[in-house]
């Protein structure tokens, strides 16, 4: 199952006149180590020179590298006039469609599309009308991509499946945090398509136990008859106001749930809060919690 970053990372504690390739190599480095894959530069989601951008990326790593892109709704909103809105969004996706297709041809092999205004477009038919639109323009003639639309920050649910996938998107990625009622999304999209599991929060003190990962990448797998090799687990949302040591810590525990889904049903029975896999257990309150080694640390859990 492979596990990746949705949205950003902090800057990584180099001295303050680094150089741009190294903050972008110790972000790669630090998703390699914690066996993210794809990786991502750990910035936010870029509107430009995006062939250029991911190309100078993928020479300092050898793992897949995906681009994550500002979705032209979102972008209709930075400053724009109401009366101007329709235009200015539909201009926005034109003209990333031109770099889209630039960024494919340059052999990026998942484009994720992010927009994260799509939350408030609810059920205002005019609004839904607007979405679709721009990204039916937006994908014209985009191929050789995986193509990912990407919800953060909130319930995109009320917006619908046939509004927000309406283009040819190969996947959707869903922020399970800040909005649960996301799971409609999930549940209603058809099952060839892929899910991301936004599922590790971007708070500092959150629980970011494997459990809850798990039972997320589960549930995606079971709905449309998916399976689990069209889920993935990812963060919920940008973890660029953590601070670099917390930020670490989380990519760990992201990649061991990942390698965690990956292993025999007793490797990770033997690994979870037994109250996650024994009714009988969470009913009497008895519970012997795994080493804290975990099954990647080499200690041997029985």
């Amino acid at each position: 199952m492979f596990t990746t970053l949705l949205g950003a990372l902090p800057r990584p504690p180099l001295p303050a006149d680094a150089p741009r390739d190294a903050l972008v190599e110790a972000v790669l480095r630090a998703q390699e180590s914690a066996g993210l894959d794809p990786v991502t530069d750990g910035g936010p989601p870029a509107d430009r020179d995006l062939s250029r951008a991911w190309s100078a990326t993928q020479r300092l790593t050898d793992h897949a590298l995906k681009q994550a892109v500002a979705g032209p709704y979102t972008a209709g909103l930075d400053g724009t006039p109401a009366r101007a809105r329709s235009r200015a969004t539909l201009a926005h996706a034109t003209a990333l469609n031109v770099l889209l297709r630039d960024l494919a041809a340059a052999g990026c092999p998942l484009i994720e599309i992010h927009e994260p205004a799509a939350i408030a477009i609810g059920t205002d038919e005019a609004e839904r009308a607007l979405f679709r639109e721009a990204h039916l323009r937006l994908l014209d003639g985009i191929s050789g991509s995986h193509l990912s639309l990407a919800l953060t920050g909130g319930n995109a649910d009320d917006a619908g499946v046939e509004t927000l996938l309406v283009a040819p998107y190969a996947s959707l990625a869903v922020d399970l945090i800040a909005g649960p009622d996301n799971w409609r999304l999930v549940a209603a999209t058809p099952g060839e398509l892929g899910i991301m599991c936004g599922a590790l929060s971007a708070s500092a003190d959150s629980d970011d136990g494997p459990e809850p990962l798990l039972w997320a990448a589960g549930y995606a797998a079971s709905t449309g008859g998916r399976g689990p090799a069209r889920v993935g687990l990812a963060t919920a949302s940008s973890f660029a106001g953590l601070p670099w040591e917390v930020a670490l810590r989380k990519l760990e525990r992201l990649g061991a749930a990942g390698r965690l889904a990956d292993a025999p049903p007793e490797t990770r029975a033997r690994s979870l809060d037994p109250r996650a896999v024994s009714s009988r257990s969470a009913a009497l309150g008895r519970v012997d919690l795994p080493p804290s080694g975990g099954p990647d640390s080499g200690t041997d859990p029985t």
